[in-house]
């Protein structure tokens, strides 16, 4: 594994773990679930090439960041306020952001919480940003198997995942892949409401995919071994409250330059067949929207040269 440049940072009553490399603008790049600044190993040395000063942090609850026990500790104003503290320990007054999954909503959140320091915002795989309660319980669906209905409880899916944390994170990465089969997310809901995770998703195969090799899932072992998965999945339990705490942001539009990018088959997209006209609807300068074929919800390791291109391309056009 190639040498990364860490640094531990003071925010916002946190300390993050942050890869800082290179010199210009403040790029910000933000994982989701399950990861760790490690998703953006590709990116990292082709920003820091064109020119960008670029900050990958653990965010708070993973890898070697603090991990508040309490779950409204990880609110989405808090996790933005990480982002806003983060860039201001580095000296800089104003910030671009990219992020995928959760990532991608903190990145939203932040770009309209703070329109006059995050000056351009591209998110990945999450075309919404306003996400509240009613994605905790599919209607209709009481009594089927629902992945953040069942990350509601705490200690239940921490008790699950953490039995075989290379098991769990493999089955996770393969399954929201574009090697999994056609369906297979939304097949959850085929469940009975009472099974685990991993009882829902396929196995992987033996073979690890050409995206992810030993010595990356080995990384991604340790990290959760240390961070273990309650401040992750304390994340999904604040979506009950997360609109409800943000009323000011209700029908506000983004004001810098945006872009957008998934994989073909991403599962972001399979949430509503009309992701397209809502996203589009809510910019007034969305520059781009990237659709990465032979990827799923991992475009930066599954496609990472067509990933990094549609950044450089969002990024030189800002």
């Amino acid at each position: 594994m190639r040498h990364r440049n860490f640094e531990t940072i003071a925010t916002n009553g946190v300390r993050l773990r942050v890869v800082v490399e290179g010199a210009g603008p403040l790029v910000i790049l933000l994982h989701g679930f399950p990861q760790c600044w490690y998703l953006w190993r590709h990116q990292i040395d082709p920003l820091v090439a064109a020119g960008y000063r670029v900050a990958v942090p653990d965010q708070r609850g993973y890898g070697g960041s603090s991990a508040p026990l309490e779950i409204a500790d990880y609110g989405i104003r808090a996790l933005c306020a990480d982002v806003v503290g983060l860039a201001a320990a580095l000296g800089s007054l104003q910030f671009k952001l990219i992020g995928h999954d959760w990532g991608c909503i903190v990145a939203w959140n932040t770009a309209l919480l703070y329109p006059e320091l995050c000056t351009a915002v591209m998110g990945l795989s999450v075309p919404s940003w306003r996400i509240g309660p009613e994605a905790i319980d599919p209607p209709g669906m009481d009594d089927r198997f629902w992945y953040i209905r069942y990350f509601q409880p705490p200690g239940v899916a921490e008790l699950e995942l953490e039995r075989d944390l290379e098991r769990s994170l493999l089955t996770i990465y393969h399954g929201v892949s574009a090697d999994a089969p056609p369906g297979t997310f939304l097949s959850q809901l085929g469940y009975p409401r009472a099974n685990g995770l991993l009882d829902v998703m396929p196995a992987p195969p033996p073979v690890l995919p050409r995206w992810l090799s030993r010595e990356d899932l080995d990384y991604y072992v340790q990290q959760f071994r240390a961070s273990g998965f309650r401040g992750p999945i304390n994340w999904y339990r604040n979506m009950p409250v997360n609109k409800r705490n943000t009323p000011e942001l209700e029908g506000r539009r983004f004001v810098q330059p945006a872009a957008f990018a998934a994989g073909a088959l991403d599962l972001g997209l399979q949430f509503s067949p009309h992701w397209r006209a809502h996203l589009e609807a809510g910019f007034d300068d969305l520059r781009a929207i990237d659709i990465i074929e032979g990827a799923g919800h991992w475009p930066q390791m599954e496609q990472p040269a067509a990933t990094t291109a549609a950044i450089l391309r969002f990024l030189q056009s800002v």
